[in-house]
């Protein structure tokens, strides 16, 4: 019998330590939270998923500054670049077909988990395999992120585990004094 009550014990703490992890999944009107660093600045900022179209775009909130940011098809598969548009020069703006928006695309995905490393606007970064390095969390549940380290400068990002939306869960050491902390999803 104590066996039996030790065994349950023990699945019992097992499953609340791996329900501590967390990943965010997209839908429509899914709204992500960040808090932004802009240029010694800091900021909230929301975006809201809109999936229609046969794109992925963001409804941009901060500030009083409303804009809608549109990713190609084409861009959320294969892009190669980030654009760090703040969302002021257009109520909507269609980015590059080779850029994405607080996301890598699901190729650049796919580089990351075969390769542990993928190259985006020109930079190389690789996967860190520390897995103390900081780690993002929401409401106390830990984003499952990779984090991966730029090979010519310090920037560091953390991309949640998601191969169908791979967000940018936070950024630091960016040189362009443009990072950001996921802090809240509302599905």
């Amino acid at each position: 019998m104590k066996n039996i009550i030790l065994g349950f014990l023990f699945f019992a703490f097992y499953q609340t330590g791996i329900s501590q992890n967390y990943i965010p999944t997209l839908k429509n009107n899914t709204e992500l939270h960040y808090v932004c660093k802009l240029h010694g600045q800091t900021r909230a900022l929301q975006l809201t998923a809109d999936t229609a179209d046969n794109a992925l775009a963001f409804k941009l909130e901060t500030r009083g500054v409303k804009s809608k940011i549109v990713m190609l098809a084409e861009a959320v598969k294969n892009g190669n670049a980030l654009s760090f548009n703040q969302g002021e020069y257009a109520p909507v703006l269609h980015l590059k077909p080779t850029e994405t928006f607080f996301m890598i695309s699901k190729s650049a995905y796919e580089d990351l988990v075969k390769n542990n490393s993928f190259v985006y606007n020109n930079t190389t970064y690789v996967l860190d395999k520390n897995k103390d390095k900081n780690s993002v969390s929401i409401d106390g549940k830990v984003i499952d992120a990779l984090h991966v380290i730029a090979l010519i400068d310090e920037t560091q990002m953390w991309i949640v585990k998601n191969p169908e939306y791979p967000l940018i869960c936070k950024i630091t050491k960016n040189p362009l004094g443009i990072n950001f902390t996921l802090v809240k999803v509302v599905d």
